[in-house]
C-alpha cells in the first residue's frame, strides 16, 4: 500500500511520520518489524524487538498473522518482549502479552521460546529481576547492548510504557526494568525503564486519533517536562526516534511539514 505520507522533522525530539489513519499506522508498524527479522537474517543472528499494547499494535497483531505478512516475517531471527506489563494474569484480557499470543503470535510459526512475557506468577519485585535477567541473556546470545526495535504507545496523559507522570520510574538509571505502584491506578505495573528504551536502535512510537492531538501537541511543541510527560524521557542516546501518527492526532502540530 502506498500513502501520502508527511514527515515532520522535530530534531532531537524525533521524526513524524503523519499517515492517513489507523489502518495505515497498523501496516507500517508491521512492515517495520518485518524489515528488522529481515536485517536480523542477513545478519545470522536474532532481532530484540519489544511490543505494546493497545488498539494499534493489536491490528498489527492481527496483519502479521495473515498472508502476505505472516510469510514475509523472518520469524526464527526474532526474539519478542513487552516494554510493560499489568499487573494480572496471562490469560487476563488486560495482558499485553496474552492478548498478543492470543491474538497472533499462536497462529505464526515463532519459536516459542523466543517469545518473552512477563512473569505475574511471582511477586512483582521477582518477575522485573527475572525479566531484567532474561534482557540480558538475549543481548549478550545476540551479541547485542540493545534492543532492534521497540514499540511504545503515549496515553492521554503523557505517559508512556508503564512510565506514569509523576513517579520515580521515570528517573530510573539503573536497572533495565522495574516493578512499581503507579498511585493514579491503585494498580501495580511493570515496565522497561528509560535507559533500557533510549538504547534501542529504533523507537517507534504509535499515536492516533483525535483525543491524543492535544497531548502529541504539548510533548513535541511544549517544554520539557519529563515528570509531567514521560514521553518525553525517550530520546535514544544514538538510535533513531520515529512518531508514527495518523491525521487526527498530528492536527495540532506546529512545526513545518514535509511531504516525502
Amino acid at each position: 500500500m502506498v500513502w501520502d505520507l508527511t514527515t515532520i522533522d522535530y530534531g532531537e525530539r524525533g521524526t513524524v511520520l503523519v499517515v492517513p489513519g489507523t489502518e495505515a499506522m497498523a501496516v507500517a508498524a508491521a512492515q517495520s518489524l518485518i524489515s528488522v527479522s529481515e536485517t536480523a537474517a542477513t545478519q545470522t543472528r536474532r532481532a530484540l524487538v519489544a511490543l505494546s499494547g493497545g488498539s494499534t499494535p493489536k491490528r498489527m497483531g492481527q496483519l502479521l498473522a495473515e498472508a502476505p505478512y505472516r510469510d514475509r516475517v523472518k520469524w526464527e531471527h526474532l526474539e519478542l518482549f513487552w516494554g510493560d506489563e499489568r499487573w494480572v494474569p496471562l490469560d487476563d484480557p488486560e495482558s499485553n502479552a496474552g492478548e498478543a499470543k492470543r491474538g497472533f503470535l499462536d497462529h505464526v510459526p515463532i519459536p516459542p521460546d523466543q517469545v518473552h512475557a512477563w512473569d505475574t506468577t511471582v511477586d512483582p519485585e521477582s518477575s522485573a529481576a527475572a525479566y531484567v535477567d532474561t534482557l540480558r541473556s538475549a543481548m549478550q546470545q545476540n551479541n547485542t547492548g540493545a534492543f532492534d526495535l521497540i514499540l511504545l504507545g503515549m496515553g492521554d496523559d503523557g505517559h508512556t510504557a508503564s512510565l506514569f507522570p509523576g513517579t520515580a520510574a521515570i528517573h530510573e538509571s539503573q536497572r533495565l526494568a522495574v516493578s512499581h505502584e503507579v498511585p493514579k491506578l491503585a494498580a501495580m505495573r511493570l515496565t522497561f525503564a528509560p535507559v533500557l528504551i533510549n538504547a534501542a536502535a529504533k523507537v517507534i512510537f504509535l499515536v492516533g486519533g483525535a483525543g491524543k492531538a492535544d497531548m502529541l501537541h504539548t510533548v513535541l511543541d511544549g517544554p520539557i517536562d519529563i515528570d509531567t510527560y514521560p514521553s518525553q524521557v525517550v530520546r535514544p542516546a544514538s538510535g533513531d526516534l520515529e512518531w508514527l501518527v495518523d491525521a487526527a492526532a498530528a492536527a495540532r502540530l506546529e512545526r513545518t511539514t514535509n511531504h516525502g
